[in-house]
């Protein structure tokens, strides 16, 4: 790989080992959200876990439909769709944790827009179904935990955990046979929804803490979906890198960088 593609690929490396949605959050409610997970009330982790899944399907649901005219290398503008997910955070915000059911399905409709934004700006296709599974992904790498261990195990692990569900569902969603019935997408929904919610139970504890309103909702879900942006950035880079040079390459560079900067031993 040239220096420039190196560049870009310790980037994207940096874009996504980013400090986890948890340490965000605390930031601006000042309490950590990592020690709370254990201790979330039965009722309530089953409510997030509803609410994760259905806001997986619904994003399913439009990644098996073009998205947009496709228009690859176009710069992708995340403004937009930050405005979107201010409006339905405030919603959250407001209502608490019973809304989450209401406000998670929007707002992750609007994350997947900006993904499929971000992919096209790094040269995919929004009419290809191997690109619309790929941006679903996203809300899958996105859920990688604090206590997790390397950024670089985490990303490739997830996306290896995925890639037989991945490529199993890009194959009837190309053939035009996919439904939400189907196992192998029944198997890939199931797949990412186990890890967006650990990011969704992140926000929800967020959202629940005291003093939280309508106007802070709309904050916490800028740090939402700004995650998932940067996420969405690092992921397609690597593709990109990948299309150019081949996955081993830029695996291997990738584990050469994690090496540098953890040094020795």
């Amino acid at each position: 790989m040239p220096p420039e593609a190196q560049v870009e690929l310790a980037e994207a490396r940096r874009l996504l080992e980013s400090p986890g949605l948890a340490m965000q959050l605390a930031n601006v409610i000042g309490a950590p959200i990592e020690g709370l997970m254990a201790r979330l009330p039965g009722p309530a982790a089953r409510l997030v876990d509803r609410a994760a899944r259905k806001a997986v399907e619904t994003a399913f649901d439009a990644a098996r439909r073009t998205l947009r005219e496709p228009a690859p290398g176009q710069i992708a503008s995340t403004r937009l769709h930050k405005f979107a997910v201010a409006g339905t955070g405030a919603v959250g915000g407001f209502f608490g944790l019973p809304g989450l059911l209401v406000e998670l399905p929007l707002t992750t409709a609007a994350m997947l827009r900006s993904i499929t934004d971000i992919a096209r700006s790094e040269g995919e296709s929004p009419d290809d179904p191997a690109t619309r599974m790929a941006c679903l992904e996203v809300l899958a790498l996105g859920g990688r935990s604090d206590d997790d261990d390397g950024a670089e195990s985490g990303y490739f692990a997830t996306r290896a955990a995925l890639a037989q569900q991945v490529t199993a569902a890009t194959r009837y969603v190309a053939s035009g046979m996919g439904t939400g019935s189907a196992p192998a997408l029944v198997q890939l929904v199931n797949g990412i929804a186990s890890r967006f919610s650990i990011p969704v139970t992140q926000k929800a504890l967020a959202q629940a803490a005291p003093l939280i309103g309508a106007a802070t909702g709309a904050t916490l879900n800028l740090i939402f979906i700004g995650h998932f942006q940067a996420v969405a950035r690092g992921h397609f880079v690597v593709r990109r890198l990948e299309r150019e040079y081949g996955v081993h390459e830029v695996r291997a560079a990738y584990a050469r960088l994690a090496s540098k900067q953890n040094g020795p031993g």
